[in-house]
């Protein structure tokens, strides 16, 4: 591939995980705070804690989950960005062979192609 086509598919790239993180840290403000803060939504929780016990802390354990996916995702597209910023998006970091563009438009964070990820995962199965 031509250097000005791989300089011009890494800044699409770049452009679209800045879209992405802006799009994810305005969720994560809203979803965590918005207008009132965390200690007002958890004196009002607490208000009803008597009545609905069991289903405040499967809201709790639900919103701890849903914290935890969006730091990871936050991880990985900070993660892409340094990838490219070093010169090498669209790059597996494993391998080093171009990753397809249908991949990445699929997954803008992934770092390394469908083999090499396959692989990935067989050695650090997550649970």
């Amino acid at each position: 591939m031509p250097t000005h086509l791989l300089s011009a598919a890494q800044t699409a790239l770049h452009d679209q995980l800045l879209a992405q993180r802006t799009e994810l840290l305005a969720r994560m403000a809203h979803e965590r705070g918005g207008v009132i803060g965390r200690a007002e939504v958890a004196a009002d929780q607490y208000e009803t804690a008597a009545s609905d016990n069991a289903q405040l802390r499967s809201e709790r354990e639900t919103q701890f989950a849903m914290n935890e996916h969006e730091t990871a995702e936050l991880a990985d597209i900070e993660r892409a960005l340094e990838h490219i910023a070093q010169g090498h998006g669209g790059t597996c970091i494993d391998c080093a062979v171009t990753i397809p563009q249908a991949r990445l438009l699929a997954t803008p964070t992934a770092l390394r192609c469908i083999g090499c990820q396959s692989a990935h995962e067989a050695q650090h199965p997550h649970f």
